[in-house]
């Protein structure tokens, strides 16, 4: 098999794998690991344990499915009225929950206290 066959062929496998199935934008994927380190003290430590977490939230959620979990979960705990859109309904709580559980198993398992 020559080079390129051989380059190309492993392009393919790669693009056709799993793991491509779930993936975020690189700029939330940043943006999740920044805030996560912001929450447990800004250690540099927290680079690779916050980014297990957010690999294993993929590997949950779509990145539609996240967008829309994390931000109800968010709003959920803001208080007010208009915020009631997200704590009234029962879709909006069992996405929320849903979410809630699967960033905590993500947690647990990375190390990652808050």
């Amino acid at each position: 098999m020559s080079p390129r066959a051989s380059i190309a062929a492993a392009v393919f496998a790669l693009a056709a794998s799993p793991a491509f199935a779930y993936d975020y934008p690189t700029a939330d994927r940043v943006q999740f690991v920044l805030e996560c380190m912001y929450r447990n003290g800004g250690s540099s430590v927290y680079v690779y344990k916050c980014s297990c977490v957010i690999d294993a939230i993929a590997q949950k959620f779509s990145y539609d499915d996240w967008v829309n979990a994390s931000t109800i979960a968010r709003y959920q705990t803001m208080p007010g009225e208009g915020m009631g859109l997200f704590r009234d309904a029962p879709e909006e709580r069992a996405a929320a929950k849903r979410y809630r559980e699967a960033e905590s198993d993500a947690k647990k398992m990375c190390g990652v206290p808050k």
